[in-house]
Order: C-alpha cells, then structure tokens, then sequence
C-alpha cells in the first residue's frame, strides 16, 4: 500500500496524535451529523408522508444506520486511518468499490453541504426577524449565502481543528436549547402525552414510510466521521468504533423524541408537514419567552453551519486523494504550504456547492425547499456509498480470517434497507421536483462510472491503484 504523509510544522494548525479521548470522539461524530439541524426541518418533511409513523421512520433508519455502522466498524476495529470509507471500500471491494464509494461520498458532501446552506440562510433570516429586522428580499438570501458559504469555506481552509471545535461548542448549544424546548411542548404543551395516533400508526402505510426514511437517513450523514480520526484517537481501535455506534443510537433515539413530541405538540397548530418553521411556531405555541425565539433561530442557524462544513471537510480529502492517485486532477491533490489542509481540492468543488444555492435563492425558491430536494440528491450518494462499505466488511474480514456472526446479517440490512427506500422513491416514478432530483444523481452518478471506463481503458495503471493511498494531514498529525 502506497504511504503518503506531509511533513508536520510546528506551527501546524490541527489535532496532535493521540489528542482525542473517547468521549471526545463521540461528541465530534455528534457535531458532524448536526441533529439540531435535522430536528429543524426533517421532522415537518418526514410528517408529510409518515404522517403519524414519523417517529417509525426514523425508528427503521436507526436500525438500518446501527446496521451500516456495524458493518463499518469492523474497519475501524482493525485499520487506524485518515482515508475514511474511501480506503475502507478498497480493502473489500477493490478499486471499483473504492471509485464508487468516493464519488458518491462526494456527490452526497456535495449535496448536503449546498442543501445545509439554504437552512442557514433561511434560519438567519428567522433569527433576524426575532429581533425585529426583517428583510423579504431575494438578492439579501443570495449574499447571505455567498457569505455564509465563503465563511464554511475559509474554515476548512484554515484547518480542521478550528471548523471541528466550532462545530462541537456551537451544536452542543443547539441541542441543549431544543431539547429543553422538546421537553416543554410535551410536559406543558396541551397535546397528549400518549398519543395513541402515533402509536397505532393511525392513517400510516408502508409506502410513506419508507419515503420518509429518505430524510431520517440523511440525518445520520456524517455519523461515522470519526473514522477519519485514526491518527488523533487515543486507543483508536476501541475509542472509533464505540464512537460509531453510540452516536447513531444515541442521535437515533434523540431524532425518535424530537419527532414523537413534535407530532403531539403541533396536532393544535395545523398541518405539521406544511410548515416551515414547526419548532419556533411550537415556541409561540406554549408560551417561550419572547428572547427565546431568536435565540432558537440562532441555534438552529449555528447547527446548519456545521453541516456545511463538515462535508466540505470530507470532500476536500477525499478528492485530494483522489488527485494524489490520478483519478482526479493531481493539482487537487496537493496541500497548503503553512495550513497543510487540502485547500485546492476544497476550493475547486465547495464553492461550486455555495453558487448552486445562491443560484436556487436567485429563482426564488424557498429556503427549506433547497433544503429538502438539493439534501435528497446528497443522500442518495450517501446511502450507496454506505451500501458499498457495508458489502465490502465480509470480504475484508474473511481475507482477514476474521469470523464475525453478525456481520452477515448487518451486510443484509444495510443493503436492503438503502436499496428499499431508494426503490420506493422511483416506482411510481414521481413529480416534480424529486424526479428531476433523482435524474440529477443517475445522471451524475452515471458519468462518474464513465469516467472511471475511461481510466480502465486509457489509464490502467491508475485505475488498479484506486483507494490504495493511505494519506496523513499534517494538520491531523
């Protein structure tokens, strides 16, 4: 396996080896999936097809995440690396396992990061309207977020440590702030403790539920992040996977509440998938503080930051070891001379991400809508990206001579859940906007796979060394 490393400077801006703790671990694997965001929006998104089985979906995507992060956890158990699913898929699968898992991790980065901005932007603007300074204008949504976007962007660029420790402190607020909201609306709320609709699945049906789990997944991205944590985890090979799997089912359990509760406490107020806003319209509801408002928005605002960028954080490495190999650009895959981040890879691809955004703002759609549809496409690349990992863990491990008896079934809940609430989302093939979001990653996904049958054919000798390249930041050393 070829070793790729940059030298470390003493002036170097990132986590030392050896830094994290493994309760450390787990709050930057929390950070990086950014529930406080999800909470936000999902739940009003989940609801217009789940309806009263909301909680159930999320329920189903727990299970099949648990299922995806066992499977990636057996890696993690046993490799140390900054490579991430990308050098995981490899170990399985090969170099085509390799290739589809980075290009998909990368279409779904990004998605999620273009998406996340809108939320930022439109819960900004909620905030500023909380303290009485509301501006209703489209070239305002367009510089906000060019703005927001370029600050995300500067972040990665500066070093991992600072857009991680951000991340962490801001999400940590957020969460905190929701869930004494949460807790409130269903103590003191006037809506049923016991909601005996949600509990019998009251006008639910299986289609809808698997539509919803779209959503509910993409409120795990980011979940098994901590595997690129190698180098920085004390005791890495037990601190990791533990970090994967307690922050799937702890954040699983959180998303089951906040939805539970949401239902319940909005029954009063209308039709919960219609709205836009569902949890400062609950803080109206019970009766908050008038500061509370805006310091929800806030909160809510902090959370969507950090979703953009973490995934411009996975993108820019990723590509930058696909530029080290050749299968990208090779100007992509090199580092910045004091930073040590890879801010070339980084700045050809996420500012793509920001104009995409402010693009949608500029015609004028909603902010929640880009939300929905552009995080859509970004979870799609995901749930293969996690399909091919999870089929590459039995491989890995038999070449290993490693027998693991829930390895097989985890393979076949993992793959069969993505490619289930995939399939439910095409047939009936459905309207606009989410057929033109599925065209959009069939087709990117499509020349992704062409590219690749070039290498084959033009570049053999990059194509057999795909995933192999095993890379260290000195920013992360």
């Amino acid at each position: 396996m070829t070793q790729t490393s940059v030298p470390t400077s003493p002036a170097e801006h990132g986590l030392r080896r050896g830094a994290m703790s493994g309760g450390e671990v787990v709050a930057q694997a929390i950070a990086n999936i950014a529930p406080s965001a999800v909470i936000a929006f999902s739940v009003a998104g989940i609801f217009a097809s789940s309806g009263n089985a909301t909680w159930l979906s999320f329920a189903l995507a727990t299970v099949v995440i648990l299922a995806v992060g066992y499977c990636i956890s057996q890696f993690a158990k046993r490799r140390a690396s900054a490579g991430s699913l990308y050098n995981y898929a490899a170990q399985g699968l090969g170099p085509l396992g390799a290739y589809v898992t980075g290009v998909t991790l990368i279409i779904g980065c990004f998605g999620i990061a273009s998406g996340s901005l809108a939320g930022a932007v439109y819960h900004f603007n909620a905030f500023l309207s909380g303290i009485g300074l509301t501006i209703d204008n489209t070239a305002w949504n367009v510089l906000l977020a060019v703005v927001i976007g370029g600050l995300a962007i500067l972040f990665t660029v500066w070093g991992i440590r600072m857009s991680a420790r951000i991340s962490l402190i801001l999400e940590v607020l957020s969460i905190a702030i929701i869930t004494i909201m949460l807790v409130i609306v269903l103590v003191a709320g006037g809506g049923p403790v016991f909601d005996a609709d949600q509990f019998s699945l009251s006008g639910a049906t299986p289609h809808g539920i698997a539509v919803g789990m779209v959503l509910a997944i993409l409120g795990f991205v980011g979940f098994s992040s901590s595997d690129a944590l190698g180098r920085e985890a004390r005791n890495p090979f037990k601190a990791i996977p533990r970090a994967i799997m307690w922050s799937a089912a702890g954040v699983g359990l959180l998303y089951i509440f906040a939805s539970y509760t949401q239902v319940t406490g909005y029954r009063a107020l209308g039709d919960l998938g219609a709205s836009g806003n569902p949890l400062d319209e609950l803080a109206v509801a019970v009766g908050m503080p008038g500061w509370f408002r805006p310091v929800l928005s806030l909160g809510i605002t902090a959370s969507f930051f950090a979703v953009v960028v973490a995934p411009i954080n996975v993108l820019g490495r990723i590509a930058f070891v696909m530029g080290k190999e050749g299968v990208l650009p090779a100007a992509l895959g090199r580092t910045h001379r004091t930073q040590q981040t890879p801010h070339r890879a980084i700045l050809a691809i996420a500012p793509v991400a920001v104009l995409l955004t402010a693009l949608l703002f500029a015609l004028k759609v909603d902010g929640m809508e880009i939300v929905v549809f552009v995080d859509t496409y970004g979870t799609f690349g995901y749930m293969v990206a996690y399909a091919v990992v999870a089929l590459a863990a039995p491989i890995f491990l038999r070449r290993m001579g490693v027998r693991v008896p829930l390895i097989w079934p985890c393979v076949v809940v993992s793959v069969v859940g993505m490619a289930y609430v995939f399939y439910v989302n095409v047939v009936p093939w459905p309207a606009w906007p989410l057929n033109f979001v599925i065209c959009a990653f069939l087709v990117t996904f499509a020349a992704a796979l062409a590219w690749y049958g070039y290498l084959r054919a033009a570049r053999p000798s990059v194509a057999q060394t795909i995933g192999t390249t095993e890379t260290d930041f000195a920013e992360m050393s």
